[in-house]
């Protein structure tokens, strides 16, 4: 268990939210999931969901912009950043995109969406009111984020250059991995698609929730309406899997007791 009231070292996984379609279905899903709890934070925050365990927020949903109907339900993982601006003046200095420019988010912090040179797309969070997620490492909480690319040399040289992360090499058998580094911290991973992952399959990050079984994990997602994409396998980091939501938004699920310890 981590729990977080300050704001996090700049370059680290600090929150993940869910755009959806239809917030209300998230909740229904999430709820029976994760035994979240919602707060929504009204009209003038576009009724933008904070997800809680404990009193504690873990994760965030909002709906659809306004303008982009259409857009699939999907998690974004955001990387903690003391100053979004110097953050975005970084990114495109390391030749990523900007999708979404530094704005105010009230009171809560100031944000941006960004794209490393591979596609994948990850958010930037500068804490305001808001620190990212205060819980993190439970069952029901955010447990690991990882970007995974067909490129992870470029990928790699792009979050040195832009977060200061380092590496260290995983690889083996064919297959590129590498931990991200914080401080000298483990933050997270970035790893090169296997080939057999169809080529339809875009560079991306994913968000890993810690659960404390998750074969019984995925038949509840399957229950709840979503789909399993990869079924619970063990691993040397945990037994794990990759589902869906009901509305298609994709996430892993990793049993806490080998993830953690």
């Amino acid at each position: 268990m981590t729990i977080r009231d300050t704001p996090w070292p700049d370059g680290t996984p600090c929150w993940a939210d869910l755009v959806a379609p239809d917030p209300r279905m998230a909740m229904d899903f999430y709820g029976a999931l994760f035994a979240w709890a919602f707060a929504d934070q009204g009209d003038e925050a576009g009724n933008y969901l904070l997800c809680s365990l404990g009193g504690r927020t873990v994760a965030g949903i909002g709906s659809v912009p306004p303008g982009q109907e259409g857009m699939p339900a999907a998690w974004t993982t955001y990387l903690a950043t003391s100053d979004v601006d110097t953050s975005v003046s970084a990114v495109t200095g390391a030749h990523g995109q900007v999708l979404v420019p530094p704005m105010d988010v009230l009171s809560a912090g100031r944000m941006a969406v960004a794209a490393d040179p591979t596609g994948a797309v990850f958010g930037l969070w500068q804490a305001g009111d808001t620190l990212g997620a205060q819980l993190v490492n439970v069952p029901g909480a955010m447990i690991w984020n990882e970007c995974m690319t067909r490129d992870a040399e470029t990928a790699r040289d792009f979050y040195r250059d832009v977060f200061g992360h380092e590496f260290d090499d995983l690889s083996a058998g064919g297959f590129r991995y590498v931990t991200v580094r914080v401080r000298g911290e483990v933050a997270g991973g970035l790893g090169e698609l296997p080939g057999e992952v169809p080529a339809s399959v875009p560079a991306h990050w994913s968000v890993y929730f810690g659960v404390s079984d998750p074969d019984a994990a995925v038949e509840r997602v399957e229950r709840l309406g979503g789909r399993v994409l990869r079924p619970p396998s063990d691993t040397p980091f945990g037994r794990m899997a990759q589902v869906t939501d009901n509305q298609g938004a994709a996430f892993c699920v990793i049993s806490t007791e080998r993830a953690t310890g």
